[in-house]
């Protein structure tokens, strides 16, 4: 990280011949804001991992309240299946999930980038191991005093379990924003291409672009590090927040 942002602030005549600039010029940052499609790009993340970032939230919680607190008939079996996409890798179903997006019409869309990751199996089972550890005679009151699931969901359950939410949120965020391939393949235009795209657009043979492409990357790994930095001990707390009983 250190020799990235030196080399963002590189001269073009030292990039190729020192590992230690003499002097540091930091045009390359004043450029990739007025020279590149990068600031609309950096919405775009926002937009997109923000987006994701909530409904997989309410998505995920919701589906684990369920598989927690309420009994049905082959619950079991579905949370089973729920867990069993996540031995399905990726690549498997890129092709399927894009021809179906293509029939759609939602190619070159924000709803291309957020519908396919409304939810996920990682956030079911990481929330639903958190609920497991609450009373069941919380539920069992609630009940009793005529509190519907929903309000006993919102009311309690969900800030007893604010650490595991935010551990979600951080890690959904940050896969989301870090994700490469499905934008490239779905989007076309820089109106709706995210920040991973418009980096490695960024690259050229020529030395001037090298410390372009270093600078933009500095300023999107800020998201990423601030999250790292201010919420790591939520990050721990959350993660391990039903792992271990008693």
């Amino acid at each position: 990280l250190i020799y990235t942002f030196m080399m963002s602030g590189m001269p073009a005549d030292e990039l190729y011949s020192r590992l230690i600039p003499t002097r540091m010029d930091f045009v390359s940052y004043s450029h990739v804001f007025t020279k590149t499609a990068i600031p609309r790009q950096i919405i775009n993340s926002f937009i997109v991992a923000g987006s994701v970032t909530i409904l997989q939230m309410i998505t995920c919680s919701m589906a684990a309240f369920a598989f927690s607190f309420l009994q049905f008939r082959g619950r079991n079996v579905v949370f089973i299946c729920i867990l069993a996409t996540m031995m399905v890798p990726w690549e498997a179903t890129i092709i399927a999930n894009y021809l179906t997006i293509s029939r759609w019409g939602w190619l070159d869309t924000f709803r291309a980038l957020i519908v396919p990751y409304l939810t996920s199996a990682m956030g079911i089972f990481l929330l639903r191991q958190n609920y497991l550890t609450f009373a069941r005679e919380l539920h069992e009151a609630a009940k009793i005093d005529g509190c519907s699931n929903p309000r006993f969901m919102a009311s309690v359950v969900v800030p007893l379990s604010r650490p595991a939410l935010g551990a979600l949120g951080a890690y959904v965020f940050l896969n989301t924003w870090n994700q490469y391939m499905w934008p490239l393949l779905v989007t076309n235009s820089s109106s709706y291409r995210t920040v991973q795209i418009g980096i490695s657009m960024l690259y050229d043979i020529d030395a001037e672009s090298l410390g372009l492409m270093m600078a933009g990357v500095v300023i999107v790994i800020v998201p990423s590090l601030s999250i790292f930095i201010f919420m790591q001990k939520q990050l721990i707390n959350g993660l391990m927040a039903g792992a271990v009983k008693g």
